[in-house]
C-alpha cells in the first residue's frame, strides 16, 4: 500500500465497521425471526467468534500476545472482568434488538462517547473544556426527556453506555491488542456458550441446526463480531482521534434508522429526545474537529523555520 492510499484505507475501513455496528441490528432481528432467542443468539455469538477471532490472530502473529494473556494471572483477571461487561454488553444489546427496543440501544451508542469523556475526567484526570460540558448537558437533557417518553429511566440505554464504557476503561489497561484480547474474551465465553448450545440440543428447544439456513444464521454471528472489531483496530491506529469521533456517530444512526425501519413507535418526546442527543453528539463531534485542526496547524507553524 502505497503512502498516498494508507489514509483513504483507513478511512474506508473505520467507516465500514461502523456500517457494519449500525446494521448488526438486522442481524439479531432475522435470527430472531427464524426462531433464535436472545439467548441462543448470545451463545452462538461467543462460540463463532472464537474460530473467526483465532484466525485473525493468527494471520496477525499474535499467538504470543494470547498465550502470555492466559498465563498471566493479573493480565486474565483484568480479561476476565472485561469478559463480564461485554458479554452483559452483548446480552442485553441482542434482547433489545430482538424485542422492539433498538432505539433505546440506539440512545446508548450515542451516549457513550459523552460518557467516556466524564470517566476520562473521573479516573484519568482528563480536562473537559466548555464545548464538552455543553455536549454532555444536551444528552442529559436527552436522557431526561427519554426517560419521559418510556415512563420509566431509559436502562437499555444506560446499561449499554457504561457497561461499553467500563470495557473500554478495562481494555485501555491492559497491555494487548484488540484481535488477541477479544479472543481471549472469547475463550473465557465458550464453555458458557457452548455449554448452553448443547443444553438446547438436547432439550430440543434451540433452531440453530434445524436447517443449513439457521446453521448460516448461527456461524454468522462470527465475523459479524469480529470483522468490525478488526476494521476498527487497524484504522484507529492510523487516524485521528477526532475523525474516529466524528465517525463514531455513524452506528447509533444507522441503529437508530433500522429501529425506524422496523417500526419501533417514535412518539413526540422521543424525538425530542434524540434532537437534544444528536445536538450533544454534534457538540462533541464538532469540537473535537476544531481541536485537532487547532493542534495541526500549530504543528505546522511550530515547524516553519525562524
Amino acid at each position: 500500500m502505497t503512502a498516498a492510499s494508507a489514509p483513504r484505507a483507513a478511512l474506508l475501513s473505520a467507516f465500514g465497521c461502523y456500517v457494519m455496528w449500525g446494521f448488526m441490528p438486522l442481524l439479531f432481528m432475522g435470527q430472531h425471526d427464524v426462531g433464535f432467542d436472545a439467548l441462543e443468539i448470545l451463545a452462538h455469538r461467543a462460540l463463532w467468534a472464537v474460530a473467526f477471532a483465532g484466525l485473525l490472530v493468527l494471520l496477525a502473529g499474535q499467538g504470543g500476545q494470547v498465550r502470555s494473556a492466559l498465563t498471566n494471572p493479573r493480565t486474565l483477571g483484568w480479561l476476565t472482568a472485561s469478559t463480564l461487561l461485554i458479554a452483559v454488553n452483548w446480552g442485553v444489546y441482542v434482547w433489545a434488538t430482538t424485542h422492539e427496543a433498538t432505539l433505546e440501544a440506539s440512545l446508548g451508542y450515542y451516549i457513550n462517547p459523552l460518557l467516556n469523556m466524564v470517566v476520562g475526567l473521573w479516573l484519568f484526570r482528563e480536562r473537559i473544556d466548555r464545548w464538552g460540558w455543553i455536549a454532555i448537558g444536551l444528552a442529559a437533557v436527552g436522557v431526561l426527556f427519554q426517560a419521559l417518553a418510556l415512563g420509566r429511566p431509559p436502562w437499555i440505554s444506560l446499561i449499554l453506555a457504561f457497561s461499553f464504557a467500563s470495557y473500554g476503561v478495562i481494555r485501555k489497561r491492559v497491555p494487548i491488542d484488540a484481535q488477541a484480547g477479544l479472543l481471549v474474551e472469547c475463550l473465557l465465553l465458550v464453555p458458557f456458550g457452548l455449554g448452553w448450545v448443547l443444553w438446547l440440543q438436547h432439550t430440543g428447544a434451540g433452531v440453530a441446526f434445524d436447517s443449513p439456513v439457521n446453521t448460516v444464521w448461527a456461524i454468522a454471528n462470527g465475523p459479524a463480531t469480529v470483522l468490525p472489531l478488526a476494521l476498527f483496530a487497524w484504522s484507529a491506529r492510523r487516524l485521528p482521534l477526532s475523525t474516529i469521533g466524528f465517525i463514531q456517530f455513524l452506528a447509533p444512526t444507522l441503529q437508530f434508522a433500522v429501529g425506524v425501519w422496523a417500526g419501533e413507535a417514535l412518539t413526540p418526546l422521543r424525538v425530542i429526545s434524540f434532537a437534544f442527543i444528536w445536538g450533544g453528539a454534534g457538540v462533541f463531534a464538532t469540537a473535537a474537529w476544531f481541536r485537532h485542526r487547532a493542534a495541526r496547524e500549530a504543528l505546522k507553524r511550530a515547524a516553519e523555520p525562524a
